[in-house]
Parts: C-alpha cells; structure tokens; sequence
C-alpha cells in the first residue's frame, strides 16, 4: 500500500470515482460522508469495480469533535481529499447560511487537525466559479478572482483563502487546489454516478432523468446570453478523467515532486459547450429524446466559461481523455442501470 488517504464526501459523485482510483493506484483509503448527498449503497459499487471495500465512517465533517475520533481510530493519515460540501450553485443562493456552515466549518476542522495528526498535504476541491465571469476566455491559473456571483462560488474563494492564509503563516503541510470545470457522465461500468437526494440541482442528472420520464421537461435557464445558441457556455469534463487527476495530485504532495508549498490547477477539457449543444449531444450519442423549454435566468449563473488546461497537462502530466459523447453514454448507462 502507497499510503492511507483520507476521503471527505467520499461516497459522494466526485469523491466516489476518485476513490476508484486511489485503490486501483495502491492507496488504503477511508472514507467520510454524512450522506447528506449521497447514499451508502455507492460503497458497495466502489467494492465491485476495485474489489476492495474502502473504510467507511458516517460523519459530518462540520462535528469537530466526531471528526477528530476519525484521525485517532485511524492513525497515520497520509494526505486528504476534501470534496464534502454542499454543492448546487441555485441552491446556496436560497440557504447561503447553510452553505457558509457546511462549506467552511468543515475546511477549518481539517485544517485544524491536519498537524495534530501530521498528515502531510490536503487537496482541494475546488471550482472554476472562483473566477466568475472571466474577463478573457479560455481561463488560466492567472485569472483575476473575481467576485462570487453566489454563496457556494463565494465559500470556494473563501476556503482558498483558508489554505493560503495557513500556509503564509507556516503550516506544516502542503496543499493543492484543484479548480474543475463541470463534472458529467459515470463509471463505464455503471456500478458509481451521480446519485442526487430528491430532484437533482445539477443538469447531467436532470437531463438523464428527464430521457427517462421520471422528470417531465428540462429546464433551460436563459436563451438570451451573448453565446452563438443563446444558451450558457461550460468546460464539461469527464468524472473518471477528474478523478485520475486528484491521484496525480496526491502523488505529486506526498512524493515531494515540487518545492512549492501551495499550487492550483484547472481542470477541464479547454472546450465550451452550450447548455443546448450537451442536450443535442446527449440525443446523438443514445437515439434519445430529452423534452426540454426555455425559461428566465437563474441567480448566480455565469454566461459562459471554459478552461486553459495547460498547466495540469504539462505540470501534472494530467490530460482529460474521454469524448463527450462517450462521458454522456456513460451517464445515461448509469440512469439506465438505476432504473
């Protein structure tokens, strides 16, 4: 074994996929959810595809108190994946307090115990929302922070700063900040997927909801954006591409590859594509048809981004593989198998 990581929201969409690949790459991995997001079962698909059934504690990383008999029950921690936190940009706009007690208490705990428990670095996930609307497209680590258009977006910046702020003043641990486009699609063995509680907040899950039946109509936010359909523009990228890119991250802290103690990267695959274009997409790739109506604006959105990915491809040596088309199967593949 390569080392024991700790997963945050590990039985969640991202954190399930890279636990994936954490075993297939040799780490032990522990895995902590509140399964306020998520559902136990996907411990279980983890267990089929690698053949090793990961530790699993059900805890609310906001629980200092809790969390802490985490580290003690399992000693020599390595390194930390943080994914848990609440996630749906529409969302955080109606509960922001919510998504400030979520999003930051849980970070700070981390960060607090980290040197108690001597584990070397935490990689963070983070989001491209932390640029906002860009002032020049594709969008590179350079790119001004711009004001959040949201409280999720804002507790992103905010936790960022959590980080830096502790690393400026001589914590003992590394840290790399992963700043992903937006997540799509599933395992190709359509064992892990997104797995939303109640109606989904982000559009993959609709949309394969909706091809399905159980939702009646997809909801477009907004035709009137300055973008060639009308329709918002986003960096989509494959989950297991995503996940592969947190194992090379974790490899890079714990083997000491840089002098830097701090570094981001954006992670996409340096295409846009319209809200519009992924449901024609989505209709090509599986002969199916997804019912679907313009309507306004959603608060918080942004028109349109995509990412510069050249850093993590010469950097990390991390590069997205998967098509669109495949990415989008593999998400009606998963839907299929819920079923």
């Amino acid at each position: 074994m390569k080392g024991r990581i700790l997963v945050t929201g590990g039985a969640g969409y991202i954190g399930s996929h890279t636990t994936v690949e954490l075993q297939n790459a040799g780490y032990e991995v522990i895995i902590v959810d509140n399964l306020s997001n998520s559902k136990v079962e996907i411990i279980d698909g983890i267990e089929k595809i690698t053949g090793i059934r990961p530790a699993f504690e059900q805890v609310d990383c906001v629980n200092k108190a809790v969390l802490t008999t985490v580290f003690k029950k399992y000693p020599d921690i390595k390194g930390i994946i943080h994914f848990a936190a609440s996630k749906a940009v529409g969302e955080s706009v109606h509960k922001p307090l919510l998504y400030y007690r979520n999003n930051l208490v849980s970070l700070l705990n981390l960060l607090e115990l980290m040197p108690e428990y001597d584990v070397k670095g935490i990689v963070f996930s983070s989001s491209c929302t932390v640029y906002g609307q860009p002032e020049r497209l594709p969008v590179d680590e350079t790119a001004p922070i711009q004001p959040a258009l949201s409280p999720y977006g804002n507790t992103k910046q905010i936790n960022e700063e959590f980080i830096r702020d502790a690393i400026h003043a001589g914590a003992s641990y590394k840290s790399i900040i992963l700043r992903y486009f937006n997540p799509i699609g599933a395992h190709p063995s359509a064992e892990i997927g997104e797995l939303p509680n109640g109606v989904p907040q982000n559009l993959v899950p609709f949309l394969t909801q909706t091809a399905i039946g159980i939702r009646k109509e997809l909801s477009v936010f907004g035709n009137d954006y300055n973008t060639p359909d009308g329709s918002c523009i986003r960096d989509y990228i494959n989950v297991v591409d995503l996940a592969k890119a947190h194992v090379v991250a974790i490899e890079r802290m714990l083997e000491n590859r840089s002098d830097e103690q701090l570094e981001y990267f954006n992670l996409g695959t340096g295409k846009g594509l319209s809200v519009l274009q992924l449901i024609n997409s989505f209709e090509q790739a599986t002969g199916v048809k997804v019912p679907h109506k313009i309507v306004g604006r959603r608060e918080g959105d942004i028109e349109k981004i995509w990412a510069n990915p050249r850093r993590a491809n010469e950097v990390l040596g991390w590069t997205a593989k998967e098509t669109i088309e495949d990415t989008l199967r593999s998400a009606w593949n998963w839907q299929l198998k819920l079923k």
